[in-house]
């Protein structure tokens, strides 16, 4: 029997894929969880559609994120912290304070858990910050990290 599912399933397959299976593991399982619908034309075209409309919502989901990537790779924010004579901080810059930073500078909303860093920032100076903006889409920008006066 052909059927589409309705949800990922992990030993069949994906969201919109049309696969056959028994017709009793169909009429017994899948069918009554609401985990797949019988294959007729009508369902067919429709999971078609909708597979094109899902790659067209991420392909600008895509290229918002190429936008974003470039903005922040011009993008510079400065960070004032206490530090020592020696330009050590009393304490560090982590990655929720760069993104909040980033939000109050450039208005460019992140999560922290986006934001690659090695290691708290520990030191005064200037640091390259690594940013995943999307799957296989990331992007550098500077901070730069002052002394409070």
């Amino acid at each position: 029997m052909k059927v589409i599912l309705l949800k990922d399933i992990k030993s069949l397959g994906k969201k919109g894929d049309l696969v056959e299976v028994s017709d009793g593991y169909a009429r017994n399982y899948l069918l009554p969880k609401g985990l797949a619908v019988l294959a007729s034309e009508g369902n067919i075209k429709k999971a078609k559609e909708e597979k094109k409309a899902q790659a067209k919502r991420k392909e600008k989901e895509r290229q918002e994120a190429q936008e974003l990537a470039q903005k922040l790779s011009n993008t510079t924010i400065i960070i004032k912290v206490k530090a020592s004579d020696e330009g050590r901080l009393y304490g560090s810059v982590t990655s929720k304070d760069i993104a909040q930073e980033l939000e109050n500078q450039a208005k460019i909303k992140v999560d922290k858990r986006k934001i690659n860093l090695s290691e708290p920032i520990r030191y005064i100076g200037n640091i390259d910050v690594d940013i995943k903006v999307y799957p296989q889409i990331t992007a550098t920008f500077k901070v730069k990290v002052e002394p409070e006066e």
